[in-house]
């Protein structure tokens, strides 16, 4: 099976150009392609990963990957998706973002002499001249087919500034230069990137009079078509300071039954003859699919070892609920207490198992919150500070999260 059929049979190709073209490319190693990154965070996250696994398996394939970072265009702020204006960084914050990313992208990108690229858009992005990038590249966009452009929809409802505006004509440039001065002859990216992503390719055979080709991967959604790596407390970060590991593996343990399938064969490396094996696989089995899940993606993210921490810890949990060694933990101090004591609700906010209060109270008066194996029904419940001591408390909300907290 070649490098692109193995795309399709594994659901990741959304669009492309030319077809034909393209299956050269790649089924050859001929590729030289890039993905971007917006730098707005200190860590990449699970919307990243699609993009991540992509660049692997061509880079695998003999193909080689730009990850390019967005330093420049981090300056304006891609519109796609957005309902709202994205807040501006600094140039410091864009820097210390993008260096947090290329470690975290070094656990699937070889970047080694040749193998693959890191580059920052501010290199060129900054120095352009604006005269001169109207009359560069100006005259070959039409507002027209812009405004027509998925990506900026949403934001047209509430009003498209004109820095937004200019993000299609910014990525656009960004093709169009690394064409010139790397050789970079594909670009690829989020299936909501496709407008964006048809400006480089026809900047390049207007300017040049040549030819480049796009790609877009299927977004990763859940079978209610929702965006995955959200919970309800923020996004599931491949920073293991932000997101352990523990949790890390929880999410994908915890994902929809009709979505382990479609995440293993779209994430995983396993071969697609494993996973079609599982395609009977039902209730218990299903289960057992998610374990297999969780720990290929912890162990691509975190190491074979974490993955096998966290899965022990899990299956502890889920066991006798008596493994609290590697279970997510908070740590309370003096001032979290009122009188030697904190309410449930105060204590499931700082846990983070409830984004606010009153979604805590809902969750109590749902029967949704065990301390220590014991239902707590009453959202006004007082915890005294003794009771932290030593093990400390132990919640479990719903059936599959659990976590610890002790007093300093």
């Amino acid at each position: 099976m070649t490098i692109y059929d193995e795309l399709k049979a594994r659901g990741l190709i959304a669009q492309v150009t030319d077809e034909e073209e393209i299956k050269e490319l790649i089924n050859n190693g001929k590729a030289t392609f890039y993905i971007g990154f917006d730098p707005t965070a200190d860590s990449l996250h699970v919307g990243h990963f699609m993009a991540l696994c992509l660049m692997k398996r061509l880079q695998q394939a003999g193909n080689r990957p730009i990850a390019l970072v967005g330093g420049g265009t981090g300056m304006i702020g891609d519109p796609s998706g957005r309902t709202d204006m994205r807040t501006m960084m600094t140039p410091e914050t864009i820097q210390h973002n993008c260096d947090c990313f290329k470690k975290q992208m070094s656990k699937f990108i070889d970047f080694s002499e040749g193998k693959a690229l890191m580059l920052n858009n501010a290199d060129w992005l900054m120095k352009l001249n604006y005269v001169e990038l109207l009359r560069e590249v100006g005259a070959c966009f039409s507002v027209n087919n812009m405004l027509r452009a998925e990506c900026y929809k949403q934001r047209m409802e509430k009003g498209l500034s004109f820095l937004e505006f200019n993000y299609m004509i910014m990525q656009s440039y960004d093709f169009y230069h690394m064409f010139q001065t790397v050789g970079c002859n594909m670009q690829c990216g989020g299936d909501d990137q496709w407008s964006n992503m048809l400006g480089g390719t026809e900047l390049i055979r207007r300017k040049l009079g040549k030819d480049a080709y796009a790609m877009t991967i299927t977004l990763l959604l859940t079978s209610e078509g929702k965006k995955m790596g959200k919970t309800q407390s923020g996004a599931v970060w491949l920073d293991p300071e932000k997101t352990t590991p523990y949790d890390f593996y929880q999410y994908w343990r915890n994902v929809g039954d009709a979505d382990v399938l479609k995440c293993l064969r779209m994430l995983t490396f396993l071969p697609l003859e494993q996973i079609d094996e599982m395609d009977h696989w039902q209730g218990e089995q299903l289960n057992r699919a998610k374990e297999i899940l969780a720990f290929e993606l912890t162990k691509l993210v975190h190491s074979e070892a974490e993955a096998q921490k966290a899965q022990d810890a899990a299956r502890a949990l889920f066991a006798d609920g008596g493994d609290k060694a590697h279970m997510p933990t908070t740590t309370l101090t003096a001032g979290d207490f009122t009188d030697g004591g904190i309410g449930a609700l105060d204590l499931m906010v700082k846990c983070g198992l409830a984004a606010s209060k009153g979604e805590a109270r809902r969750l109590v008066q749902q029967g949704g919150l065990t301390v220590n194996g014991e239902k707590v029904s009453d959202p006004s419940a007082v915890f005294a500070v003794e009771q932290f001591s030593g093990d400390g408390l132990m919640l479990k909300k719903g059936k599959k999260v659990f976590h610890r907290a002790v007093a300093e």
